[in-house]
């Protein structure tokens, strides 16, 4: 969901910015006169010394009382929007290290990179999963699976997961000394060419 999210806005933004930027080109070299373009009439640029706003609409939006708070608020709603979603991309990053009770007392840190292998290889060499891809997020202490199965065409989907969460969740859980390992699982099929019949 949030990668979705994310490619939206990336590519929203991208967008908005090559827009302003070809306004900005095309007025700045004269270009629509070059090239006889035909821009509509509201296009913000249409020579090399055009503003966006000029000094008579300054002079009529600052006269407004609502003009600056209503510029301020819009501008706070921006930022708060960006801050809000770079603190998400900060939450949702990978586990870098994951603190394992040793059971002595002491605890143990292992790194998520590695934790993240074993269980993309143990999933990767069930019956009927081509290839597997394991991401760890959370916390260091309570750490969440993200998992990524892609399906041989024999494949059984049912079975497959069944032995993912009972044989290499549990395993995980109990060597790593958790109470729990949430896991998000996607099954998806492996691509194949059409085969030739005959």
């Amino acid at each position: 969901m949030l990668r979705n999210v994310n490619r939206v806005l990336v590519a929203l933004a991208g967008v908005l910015l090559v827009a302003l930027g070809a306004a900005v080109l095309i007025g700045s070299f004269g270009l629509q006169r070059r090239w006889g373009l035909a821009l509509p009439s509201a296009w913000p640029f249409d020579g090399a010394h055009d503003v966006l706003l000029t000094l008579a609409e300054q002079r009529r939006w600052r006269g407004r009382g609502w003009w600056w708070p209503v510029v301020i608020a819009a501008l706070a709603a921006v930022t708060l929007l960006a801050l809000a979603w770079l603190l998400v991309q900060a939450r949702r990053r990978r586990l870098r290290h994951l603190v394992v009770d040793s059971g002595d007392g002491d605890v143990v840190v292992v790194r998520g990179r590695a934790l993240e292998d074993v269980l993309a290889a143990e999933a990767g060499a069930l019956d009927g999963v081509d290839h597997a891809a394991v991401t760890l997020g959370g916390r260091r202490t309570a750490p969440e699976a993200r998992i990524v199965l892609t399906l041989a065409p024999h494949a059984a989907p049912a079975a497959a997961l069944h032995r993912l969460l009972a044989e290499v969740l549990q395993q995980a859980r109990t060597s790593a000394g958790l109470a729990r390992l949430p896991a998000e699982v996607h099954l998806r099929a492996v691509r194949h060419g059409a085969e030739r019949v005959g």
